[in-house]
């Protein structure tokens, strides 16, 4: 069980980090009579509805019982993403011959200091969610374990703190499969796997959504055998089938074994070994690893928070229970992020804080449906995607024409040497108005940037034909699709229509 307040290993990075989001000589102010908003959980809805709050005037606590930033600056976004760069440099290293560049042999990765750098850039980032910099900003920081008491009460280290308003931004976390032997074999999670110093050389990976085929990945090109197990028969199961083929093949070209259609239906140990029992289209085989990580199984933390006393109805398994403003049974309290949302994005709680703030004071009928949330799973290429997909269209019964448009036929791709992804566009049959859309490519999440716009605005996919972009970007892809959408404009008559006009002009 992980310790309050504490991260391993207790470096030099790891204590700067701690001493940011975690200080040990914090001392908990004195509590108001009584709050605007108190706000349980400072990850990213948390902090976001402690600092909206406060800047507007309101008087805020924010309450955390382990550190401050939540999963994404701790164990999710910054450190993965910070481990998914140091493998992406050595598969360029690796692949460099490809592009003219001989390299020596015998470069390799040195995993401890790949993990050094983690914590560090992690250490470097966390002053912006530090107790210290929220108290700058007007908010009172409690830390501590928070309880509800009442309707209007929470209590934290013996304090009692009274509200008007309150926000539930507890979040998730790992849980274990229920594997026989799993426990006892030992495995890691995303809230562990970052306390590594050296190299797994043998790594099964159960669960190929996005935490799984990310963290395969990036262990694969650092160096370690990478088993990726997953129940279904294809890799992240809920992106376009698509763009999960091309990422497929990518994880296969790093060298990671994919297994999929399998279940486990046990794990021992063997010595130092750990050896996964699987059932793959009616066999059965052994797999002998040194370490697994599971990259599936989720629990909002709604237990031991004092939610009864609160009138607040809640899932253990599901979370929180929130009408579409995101308040709670206790027309008082509200709820954002992991906890209570489907969508469990940091970007997404971010969005889901502020309407908190939105509907909490000023009478505001933000709804959580109404927010166009893009996403990006982080592989290489990644996948972008926002809206619906076509099978959500097909649940919908809302017809669709996809303009699709290949990476091969990109200048920029074709340089770069990346033409195995896509652009593609879902419209409103018979019209322009984008309504879902998927991108595979290297940079694939800055890419969908201006389609997530598209779909804000309501702007339809004819209006990126005159929008100039510099030449060669891959961001002409796009541009190509709206192309292919005009065309379908110009119907036999309108082209008569042309041919007329033209001839016409003097």
């Amino acid at each position: 069980m992980t310790q309050l307040g504490v991260v391993q290993p207790q470096d030099e990075w790891n204590q700067r980090l701690v001493a940011s989001v975690h200080p040990r000589d914090w001392v908990n102010p004195r509590p108001a009579s009584r709050y605007d908003m108190v706000v349980l959980g400072a990850g990213t809805a948390g902090l976001v509805t402690a600092v909206v709050s406060a800047g507007l005037g309101a008087r805020v606590a924010l309450v955390e019982r382990h550190l401050m930033g939540g999963d994404c600056l701790n164990v999710g976004c910054v450190p993965s993403k910070t481990l998914i760069r140091s493998a992406r440099a050595a598969a360029d290293v690796r692949d460099a011959t490809r592009f003219g560049v001989e390299v020596p042999a015998g470069v390799g990765v040195d995993f401890a200091k790949v993990m050094e750098r983690v914590r560090r850039v992690r250490a470097e980032i966390s002053p912006h969610d530090s107790a210290a910099r929220y108290a700058e900003l007007g908010v009172d920081v409690f830390l501590g374990e928070g309880r509800f008491t009442g309707p209007q009460a929470l209590e934290v280290a013996g304090a009692e703190l009274r509200f008007k308003r309150a926000c539930i931004a507890t979040g998730a976390r790992a849980v274990a499969l229920p594997i026989p032997g799993l426990a006892e074999a030992g495995y890691l999670t995303n809230e562990t796997i970052f306390e590594l110093t050296a190299l797994p050389p043998r790594l099964a990976v159960i669960g190929a959504g996005p935490i799984g085929c990310e963290l395969a990945q990036a262990f694969a090109r650092l160096g370690a055998r990478v088993s990726l197990i997953e129940v279904a028969p294809q890799v992240l199961i809920r992106e376009d089938p698509d763009a999960a083929a091309i990422v497929s093949e990518a994880l296969v070209r790093d060298g990671i074994e994919l297994v999929l259609g399998a279940n486990v239906s046990r794990i021992e140990r063997r010595g130092a070994a750990k050896v996964l029992h699987l059932g793959v289209a009616g066999t059965e085989r052994e797999l002998e690893v040194d370490e697994i990580l599971v990259g599936i199984g989720r629990a909002p933390n709604v237990v031991g928070i004092g939610l009864e006393a609160a009138g607040v109805a809640f899932d253990p398994k599901v979370g929180v229970t929130v009408d579409t403003q995101l308040r709670t049974a206790n027309r008082r309290i509200f709820a954002a992020g992991d906890v209570c949302m489907a969508t469990k994005f940091t970007h997404a709680a971010d969005a889901a804080a502020k309407l908190v703030v939105r509907n909490a004071f000023f009478f505001g009928r933000g709804r959580v449906a109404d927010l166009r949330v893009p996403w990006c799973t982080y592989t290489d290429p990644e996948i972008a995607h926002v809206g619906m997909y076509a099978r959500d269209a097909e649940a919908a019964r809302v017809a669709l024409d996809t303009y699709t448009t290949p990476l091969a036929g990109n200048d920029r791709s074709r340089a770069e040497g990346e033409q195995g992804g896509f652009v593609k566009i879902h419209v409103k049959k018979g019209g322009d108005r984008v309504v879902g859309a998927t991108i595979v490519a290297r940079h694939a999440g800055e890419l969908i940037a201006p389609l997530a716009v598209a779909m804000s605005a309501g702007y339809g996919l004819g209006r990126f034909v005159d929008l100039i972009l510099p030449y060669p970007t891959q961001t002409e892809a796009i541009k190509a699709a709206a192309g292919a959408y005009t065309r379908t404009r110009l119907t036999p008559a309108a082209a008569r229509v042309l041919r007329t006009l033209i001839r016409l002009a003097r």
